[in-house]
Order: C-alpha cells, then sequence, then structure tokens
C-alpha cells in the first residue's frame, strides 16, 4: 500500500469494512495498548516490537482460533495490522504509520 492513500479510495474502503465489524474494531483496539490489555497473558516476545501472539487475542476474545485467524487475515489485509513470526506463533501489531495515513486521507477527503 503506497502513501498516496488519498489516491486510493479502495484502500480506504478496505479499512472501513474491516473495521466494520465490532470485533476487528476491538481488537485493533486492544493492539493500542498491547502490554495492558494483555497483562494476564506471559509474552513470547516483546510485545512492543513485534506485537501480541495470535492465541492471546483468541484467549481474550473468547473466539475460535480460525475466526480469530480469518479477522487478522482482513485486518492485515487492509494494512491496519502487521504481523511476525515467532517460532511457531504468529504476533500482531497495529501499523502506526498506516493508520496515521488513513486519519490523514480520511481528514482530506472526506
Amino acid at each position: 500500500m503506497g502513501d498516496e492513500v488519498e489516491s486510493r479510495p479502495e484502500e480506504m474502503l478496505e479499512a472501513f469494512k474491516a473495521l466494520a465489524n465490532p470485533v476487528r474494531l476491538q481488537i485493533m483496539r486492544w493492539l493500542r495498548d498491547p502490554d495492558g490489555e494483555f497483562a494476564d497473558y506471559e509474552p513470547i516476545a516483546d510485545r512492543q516490537v513485534v506485537g501480541v501472539c495470535v492465541s492471546h487475542i483468541q484467549a481474550k476474545s473468547g473466539l475460535a482460533q480460525s475466526t480469530v485467524s480469518s479477522y487478522m487475515t482482513a485486518l492485515e489485509r487492509a494494512g491496519l495490522v502487521r504481523s511476525t513470526r515467532v517460532g511457531k506463533w504468529t504476533h500482531y501489531r497495529r501499523d502506526e504509520d498506516r493508520l496515521r495515513q488513513l486519519s490523514t486521507a480520511i481528514a482530506e477527503n472526506l
């Protein structure tokens, strides 16, 4: 996804679609403060660097692993999160640069 968000309305639409689901929106809120929101779960790696383990997102949400994986794929496809593999686990963190770009594009184009 390029820096010129305003020239690619389909990218904004993809982000809006991903955030239209209340659980995906809640996950994005949780990922804003990974250490605080996931304090009950022993980190596998540094949450500030690689993010939160998908198993912890699944446990906190109470949803099936397949549902959480689908939700995280939608958020990643929309460019809202980035994934990192640590051993056999996938970790997710917010893409703050991309979120800032979307915020600017919304402010300038809507």
